[in-house]
């Protein structure tokens, strides 16, 4: 019976962080260019509160060394990186469509 308690509060921690929820956002990504002609990653489909998209925003620049933003629920990062982010967001649990 302990081990079904464990597993329970287990799952219940899992569900809590939102792992289990993180797997079924399909998110999208394209770049577009702006001033200057200056590419910049966009990443789309977040179903997280306003902080975990910015914790999301975070770690994925400190990753790529680049600058970046959050606007209106969605991720901008400085720069083309359709090459290395969907690996980041699926480390991090996210389905990426390519």
């Amino acid at each position: 019976m302990a081990d079904n308690d464990d597993l329970d509060d287990l799952l219940d921690e899992l569900d809590s962080q939102g792992d289990l929820e993180t797997s079924q956002q399909v998110l999208s990504l394209r770049t577009e260019s702006r001033r200057y002609d200056k590419p910049v990653t966009i990443i789309e489909g977040f179903d997280l509160t306003q902080s975990e998209i910015e914790s999301t925003a975070s770690d994925l620049k400190s990753s790529l060394g680049t600058g970046g933003t959050v606007d209106d629920g969605r991720i901008e990062l400085q720069g083309d990186h359709r090459d290395r982010v969907p690996d980041l967001l699926r480390d991090r649990g996210f389905d990426v469509r390519d």
